[in-house]
């Protein structure tokens, strides 16, 4: 890792300054240089091309659990999860996650739907006018948190704002 980083910014600043503030030795950074690519990273380089290929025929939906699957039941590579995860990010690959859909307000057959008062009319000719508003709810790791916003109809911009 550290030889990578000398490697980067060598056009910047001199090797043996590198490598004093790194910590390691300027030969050692020349033996890595001039070292072939070790066995695992021609192979992961191998395996980053399969999974690239697999990821391109499922259309981007298969991620790394289907594709880890995938490898060992038709293609029969055995490989870690973990691994194909590794190369899956590494490439800037991701596959498509269905996302948990939450209930956030529950039928209340009591309340009275609210008047409509613009008749489903959202534009104005002036400024302050009309506004709009809307609540949502996102999920966090922490919990709920409501948004609310209040929208000048004219202008589109949003005149006032509320998250708790």
């Amino acid at each position: 890792m550290r030889y990578r980083l000398i490697d980067e910014e060598r056009p910047h600043h001199a090797v043996s300054r590198l490598a004093r503030v790194l910590g390691v030795s300027r030969a050692g950074y020349y033996a890595w240089s001039g070292r072939p690519p070790s066995q695992r990273a021609l192979a992961d380089a191998a395996l980053a091309r399969r999974i690239e290929q697999i990821h391109e025929q499922t259309d981007g939906i298969y991620g790394a659990p289907r594709i880890h699957a995938e490898l060992a039941d038709v293609h029969a590579i055995r490989v870690g999860r973990k691994r194909v995860a590794r190369l899956l990010r590494q490439a800037g690959l991701a596959g498509v996650s269905k996302r948990r859909s939450f209930r956030t307000t529950t039928p209340g057959g009591e309340a009275p739907a609210a008047p409509d008062l613009v008749a489903r009319k959202f534009t104005a000719k002036r400024p302050n006018e009309l506004w709009f508003a809307d609540i949502t709810y996102v999920p966090t790791w922490q919990g709920w948190l409501y948004l609310a916003a209040v929208v000048d109809a004219c202008s589109r911009y949003c005149v006032g704002s509320l998250d708790a």
